[in-house]
């Protein structure tokens, strides 16, 4: 419907400020189309410049994240994945759910929870790398399996890619995903990204 901009220069670090943008059709200000009125979008904006975060970490950040332990590659880190919990997921045959991680060439599983369709995992899985997964996913499914159905022993109740970019800039990102290929089911992973 529209764009703008909102150039840094114009914004004080770390101070909240609201504004009323006019909505464009593109960002060339010599085009005429941008003369038409599109309506406009009120925005909050905090600009947040990027620290040293190894100096400047605020201890009392509930964020804050530890330091890997002694043997972590020193351009690396260790990536931390806790599978915390999900919701509304379901099957056609049975619900016992678990989550399977899938990342660079290694599998790790959460327990099963026995005919659950909102399972509380909580289990923590760990990855030492050589370099920070800037450009690296990691694959979360959700299955059910059943030993009591020979025909539907196992079961694919959704899954999410998740990018590590985002971990490695923040150090702890702690979010709900929609699960794909379900039709309400959501999964909480919290990441956390720790360098020696």
């Amino acid at each position: 419907m529209g764009m703008n901009v909102v150039p840094l220069k114009d914004l004080t670090p770390d101070e909240n400020k609201v504004m009323t943008l006019d909505l464009l059709k593109n960002m060339d200000p010599n085009d005429i189309q941008n003369e038409k009125s599109r309506g406009q979008i009120v925005v909050e904006v905090v600009y947040k410049p990027f620290k040293d975060l190894e100096t400047e970490r605020d201890l009392d950040n509930p964020n804050a994240v530890g330091k890997a332990p002694e043997g972590t590659p020193s351009g690396g880190g260790l990536l931390v994945v806790i599978v915390h919990e999900a919701q509304d997921i379901e099957g056609k045959h049975h619900t016992n759910p678990y989550a399977r991680l899938l990342f660079k060439g290694e599998e790790k599983r959460t327990k099963h929870v026995k005919k659950n369709r909102d399972p509380k995992w909580g289990e923590e899985f760990q990855f030492t790398l050589e370099e920070p997964p800037t450009s690296e996913r990691l694959h979360v499914e959700v299955l059910s399996s059943s030993k009591m159905s020979l025909l539907h022993s196992k079961e694919y109740l959704g899954y999410v890619i998740i990018n590590l970019a985002d971990v490695v800039t923040n150090r702890r990102i702690n979010e709900k995903y929609h699960l794909i290929d379900s039709r309400n089911g959501q999964i909480q992973i919290e990441l956390q990204w720790k360098t020696s």
